[in-house]
């Protein structure tokens, strides 16, 4: 027979899912649940606490327990390597965009195929809907072919924010790799979820003409927060279609 605590959770899950208690809506106090299901406060709290880590309930301090709101989700389209330009650039959403000089070091340096030490710019691009962080990148260039004024704020931070979030000029070639996996400490902290959360992890990278990678992103989306969008595209070789 299940602990408790889960029976508690299960009832309390189909009352939210079906409706029957709304987002936003404030839950009965602790000792008033756990009177309801019979059970001590601490029985009562661990069955909140697996909601809360399925993002159905939120604690706020001071107020009580209350059912959260449905996430609003983004799409990252794959292939093109960006944010959709209609979710990116909704009235909601904004961008913050960061700039930093960096080495290159371990596993920077194999992705952009740079020797350890050669001089980067690091974009930390944070999507927030409100206040609640949707999306985080980091992108990385080689000095010489980061924008111009990059590293020195001002508006090519405005450039850089338009380069992640809405579609401009693409590279020759894109190539991503996807995975679902826990949220990293850092992830976790930028993002604001817990560090068990699952995310959509992205690494993308981006080749010029030549096949000089240009441009390396780590990218990292709360699963519950995303969409993600890729397209197949077919070649039909025209010897095999010849009589």
């Amino acid at each position: 027979m299940p602990p408790c605590h889960y029976e508690i959770a299960d009832d309390l899950r189909r009352q939210i899912t079906s409706g029957r208690l709304q987002p936003g809506e404030r839950l009965p106090s602790e000792a008033a649940l756990a009177e309801r299901y019979a059970v001590t406060t601490v029985t009562l709290r661990h069955a909140l606490a697996a909601l809360q880590g399925e993002r159905l309930v939120e604690k706020i301090h001071g107020k009580g327990n209350f059912v959260r709101h449905a996430p609003r989700k983004i799409l990252y389209v794959g292939g093109w390597g960006m944010l959709d330009p209609l979710t990116a650039t909704g009235p909601a959403l904004r961008i913050t965009v960061r700039s930093a000089a960096i080495l290159a070091h371990g596993s920077l340096g194999v992705l952009l195929k740079v020797p350890t030490g050669s001089p980067l710019a690091e974009l930390s691009c944070l999507t927030l809907d409100g206040e609640t962080p949707q999306g985080l990148a980091r992108i990385y260039t080689l000095r010489d072919l980061a924008p111009a004024g990059v590293l020195d704020g001002g508006s090519a931070h405005q450039e850089a924010l338009a380069r992640f979030a809405v579609l401009g000029v693409l590279p020759a070639t894109i190539r991503e790799a996807v995975c679902a996996r826990s949220a990293t400490p850092d992830e976790a902290s930028a993002l604001k979820i817990p560090a068990a959360t699952a995310v959509l992890a992205v690494t993308r990278i981006a080749t010029d003409s030549t096949g000089r990678i240009t441009e390396a992103a780590r990218l990292a989306f709360p699963a519950d927060r995303v969409d993600a969008v890729f397209t197949t595209h077919h070649v039909i070789d025209e010897r095999q279609t010849s009589p």
